[in-house]
């Protein structure tokens, strides 16, 4: 398989992520067909769920979090925050972990926090935990810091990162507007039965597949924070259901009962799906993160989107970057990369008051 390039099939990939076509209902909806959405930008994952959703606001999504539990972060692929659904942590999280414990600790000893010290602080985030329900990061900042364990800096971030990633905890509720840490037992209950790892490695790449397809080997080992070898095993174990396709790339092949439409949950594809009408996407976007090359949507303007780790909020028109945004004041201002057609600038506006209500909390005036 080759890694996607300037000919990757872009509108396919932009139907799988729910840009065009029939719109998601929840937010469990999105994460379920993302499978996972970057998040150590909670207003990027919250556009992300708008710009594939129908009738939500930000309230909507994080009362999928506080509310019906439906959806939680944690820190999982390549070592980042992301949103998934309830239901598909308990396998996504032992699948893509075990990579991330050596740089967590060689992050704690940067940081002043040695093996002790380290083990105390996940021992005090889980008994406060335990005894006090959902805390912020502030809040077990202080408790760690009571008993005599350095959580200046980026200490305490790793110590959170610790004790995600021996299953612990997650980000569940938003209390007061902050995003509070939780007891996975005591939030998401009971665990299923494990799922063994080749099984695990077979759905990740569906999932990856229904969200992202088409797409290589690399695409799905970069997204998912894996060994390359670990990806072909699942697309191996998944050959029975993908596409015949001339380009190299990997998709799902449409099944008996898919609905006739560019997009399906199922996340089998029409041949020549439409391109999403000009929509505003957020900072860590995810069509920039899921396949080894941003430059299908980027072009040229890669550096003014993407420059020293960040992200930034872009416009996309007929599948390509065509600005960025901000919003100073709660306004969306627009700084396309040259003019846009008065028909693209006049669509831009209207999502932009759409963005607007959405963060406000505000329902659709078209619900």
């Amino acid at each position: 398989m080759t890694a996607g390039g300037s000919s990757a099939p872009v509108a396919l990939r932009l139907a799988a992520q729910l840009l065009s076509g029939t719109p998601a209902g929840a937010t469990a909806e999105v994460a379920g067909r993302l499978l996972a959405i970057q998040a150590q930008d909670p207003r990027g994952a919250r556009l992300a769920v708008r710009a594939r959703s129908h009738g939500l606001s930000a309230a909507d999504v994080d009362g999928a979090l506080t509310g019906d539990r439906s959806v939680v972060v944690t820190w999982l692929n390549r070592g980042t925050l992301h949103l998934v659904r309830a239901e598909d942590y308990w396998w996504l999280h032992p699948l893509t972990t075990p990579p991330l414990f050596t740089g967590n600790a060689r992050r704690l000893a940067q940081e002043g926090v040695p093996p002790q010290d380290a083990e105390r602080g996940v021992a005090v985030i889980e008994r406060s935990l335990e005894a006090e329900g959902p805390l912020t990061r502030a809040q077990l900042s202080e408790r760690i810091a009571a008993a005599g364990v350095r959580t200046q800096g980026q200490a305490i971030v790793h110590q959170l990162v610790l004790a995600s990633l021996r299953g612990i905890t997650v980000r569940g509720p938003m209390v007061r507007r902050e995003h509070a840490y939780v007891l996975v037992r005591d939030w998401l209950g009971t665990p299923p039965a494990p799922v063994g790892r080749d099984r695990a490695l077979a759905e990740l790449a569906a999932r990856y597949l229904a969200g992202h397809g088409p797409a290589s080997d690399r695409d799905l080992a970069q997204w998912a924070g894996l060994p390359l070898g670990d990806a072909r095993r699942g697309l191996a174990a998944i050959a029975h259901r993908l596409a015949d396709r001339d380009d190299g790339l990997a998709s799902l092949a449409a099944q008996p009962g898919d609905a006739a439409q560019p997009s399906n949950p199922a996340g089998a594809w029409h041949p020549d799906p439409p391109l999403p009408p000009p929509r505003l996407l957020g900072a860590f976007e995810p069509v920039l993160l899921g396949w080894s090359s941003r430059e299908p949507i980027l072009g040229p303007h890669g550096r003014l989107v993407v420059a020293g780790g960040m992200f930034r909020p872009f416009a996309l028109v007929r599948g390509r970057a065509v600005g960025t945004w901000t919003m100073p004041g709660g306004k969306v201002t627009l700084a396309p990369f040259e003019p846009l057609p008065p028909a693209d600038a006049a669509a831009l506006a209207a999502d932009a008051a759409e963005v607007e209500r959405f963060l406000s909390g505000r329902a659709s005036q078209a619900d």
